[in-house]
């Protein structure tokens, strides 16, 4: 379940952590989600916060997203991230099979620094639209 905000407002607060390797597209889907508008320019992240009130089951609720950065360079920050969140988006480019190859080891880190193996945690396969430069097959 969400936390409660601190500002006085009774509603929950559930924090998402978008986690994939560099390239692969978590800002576009973050900022497609928050705003509605596709971001085709790439501009690598460190590490950016989004908030934004949805419906969750009815109830109004907040969801807290951190983009986090894919970069190597990051990765010795990474668990701090972990620790915040409820639950992880775990992205792979559909155009890069080594992106897909390392989704297995977000979750065995996630697992390993929250100490849980029954983390929320959804694997999203994007730019499916780039069809002639797939390379990760259906059946994977």
């Amino acid at each position: 379940m969400g936390k409660k905000l601190q500002n006085g407002n009774d509603l929950p607060l559930h924090k998402i952590i978008m986690v994939g390797t560099g390239g692969v597209g978590k800002s576009a889907l973050t900022l497609q989600f928050m705003y509605g508008d596709f971001i085709e320019e790439y501009d690598p992240t460190k590490a950016d916060s989004y908030r934004k009130k949805v419906t969750l089951d009815d109830s109004e609720c907040f969801i807290d997203i951190l983009d986090t950065a894919g970069q190597e360079e990051y990765a010795a920050i990474r668990d701090n991230y972990y620790r915040s969140g409820e639950g992880f988006l775990c992205v792979f480019s559909l155009t890069e099979q080594e992106s897909f190859n390392h989704t297995q080891d977000f979750r065995d880190q996630i697992c390993r620094v929250l100490d849980d193996n029954n983390v929320p945690f959804v694997l999203v396969g994007n730019k499916a639209d780039l069809i002639d430069q797939r390379q990760v097959p259906y059946a994977a």
